[in-house]
């Protein structure tokens, strides 16, 4: 595949920048910038499913499927505005005793990792909040973060799942749907804040 990754990550950031302003430009309202949201994690999934089609040609299929949920037990960031989309899915999807149940999970999640900074932190194993035998109750509204995470080998996430203070022990992350994912995000962020609007990065359970 011959292209110019920096190139490819203006203009990935550039489309997420214009993605942003669209939805700002209409008021600021919750209804225009969840579509804008969900138009962006769109975005996303389609480069997703573009490398994935392309790394299957080369006999390279990512080994990410349904019910791996090795990536899950970590902390994952995502920007508040995508968490307030995730909010609003739980809230209109879940019944009152699930979303009951997300919260606590939720809150038992911040209080292991309170204590915990750096590479403690990053190394920590606790269960997504969303997770559920394995699986995640909120797929179709999770964060970029999360879509992004495409693994390549499935022993290397099992590796830093049981020993992530191991050095040796790195997921094998495809670099380019991270980097052109992340500048889709971060174009969207610059958007907002460029309207003034104050967007913070928090992790899952800090916002649930």
């Amino acid at each position: 595949m011959n292209f110019n990754l920096k190139e490819l990550e203006k203009q990935f950031h550039a489309d997420g920048y214009r993605l942003g302003m669209k939805a700002v430009e209409t008021g600021y309202s919750n209804g225009a910038l969840f579509a804008a949201v969900k138009n962006l994690h769109q975005m996303v999934d389609d480069l997703v499913d573009s490398f994935s089609e392309f790394a299957e040609r080369q006999n390279q299929k990512p080994a990410c499927k349904k019910g791996c949920h090795w990536c899950c037990h970590q902390p994952v960031f995502a920007l508040e505005y995508e968490l307030n989309y995730l909010r609003d899915f739980i809230s209109r999807n879940f019944d009152a005793e699930t979303q009951k149940r997300i919260v606590f999970r939720a809150a038992e999640k911040r209080n292991n990792l309170e204590p915990l900074s750096g590479e403690s932190l990053l190394n920590s194993k606790f269960p997504c909040p969303l997770l559920d035998n394995g699986i995640c109750t909120a797929y179709s509204a999770r964060p970029v973060a999360c879509r992004i995470y495409l693994s390549s080998n499935l022993q290397s996430c099992l590796n830093f799942y049981q020993n992530p203070t191991n050095k040796k022990s790195i997921p094998a992350l495809p670099d380019l749907p991270l980097r052109l994912g992340r500048m889709l995000n971060e174009g969207f962020r610059a958007a907002l804040k460029a309207q003034g609007m104050k967007v913070k990065e928090l992790r899952i359970e800090e916002k649930l």
